[in-house]
């Protein structure tokens, strides 16, 4: 071989070597953004699992459905009425993209759906599944200086019987919470807030009370996490 083509075919070579990268120059918010996912007959929603940095410092709540129905069907069954913890293993993306003014807004994604905490010994149940994006109910960066606060904001997700209370990060250090809730009929569906001791998650009692809601209106603890959020 000539000096030429044995140089050419080096640059190929070294170029076919080159890790594969976004088609685009991806920002600092590109990763791998796993997900609490939780809901039933009513609707599914998934929760951004966040931290203090980039690029997961971002409370997210999407309202998503799966775009294959029989899929869909049978994870609502199997979620509904239920406090077990199921999490959403997606594919790497820009969580910027789910951002309200986001100027090519993404409207679904791949994710492996999983029983449990996808990196803490979870269990698959569907793989490769098509998460369609509804509507964005709540996209907030994270502020990472250090903070206290002494009342904890929950959020209603839902507005029929089958709720969520998901509880807003307000300071550093925080603890991520979601508490299932069944609501009577026309209950409101305003956001509450309760008195917040350090990082213990707040109490049936608390939230109840808060609710102006009978205490076995409230169901088990769905998801909670202080590591992650110190």
């Amino acid at each position: 071989m000539n000096p030429i083509r044995r140089a050419l075919a080096g640059a190929i070579l070294a170029t076919c070597t080159l890790p594969l990268l976004p088609l685009h120059a991806a920002d600092k918010t590109y990763g791998t953004h796993g997900m609490a996912l939780f809901g039933g007959r009513e609707g599914l929603y998934a929760s951004h699992l966040p931290m203090f940095h980039a690029p997961h410092d971002y409370q997210l709540i999407l309202q998503v459905h799966i775009a294959d129905p029989a899929t869909d069907a049978a994870l609502r069954q199997r979620l509904d009425g239920k406090d077990a913890l199921w999490t959403i293993d997606p594919e790497k993306f820009e969580l910027s993209t789910l951002a309200p003014d986001a100027k090519t807004p993404r409207k679904e994604f791949k994710a492996d759906l999983v029983q449990g905490h996808f990196e803490r010994g979870g269990s698959t149940q569907y793989k490769a599944a098509k998460v369609v994006i509804d509507k964005v109910l709540v996209f907030r960066q994270l502020d990472d200086k250090p903070g206290n606060a002494s009342m904890s904001r929950y959020m209603q997700i839902g507005s029929g019987a089958q709720r969520f209370l998901v509880k807003e990060i307000d300071s550093r250090p925080d603890f991520d919470h979601i508490v299932s809730y069944t609501a009577a009929p026309g209950a409101p569906t305003a956001s509450v807030q309760v008195r917040k001791w350090g990082m213990k998650a707040a109490g049936n009692d608390a939230l109840a009370q808060a609710l102006k809601a009978n205490m076995a209106a409230l169901g088990g603890t769905i998801y909670f996490e202080t590591e992650d959020l110190k």
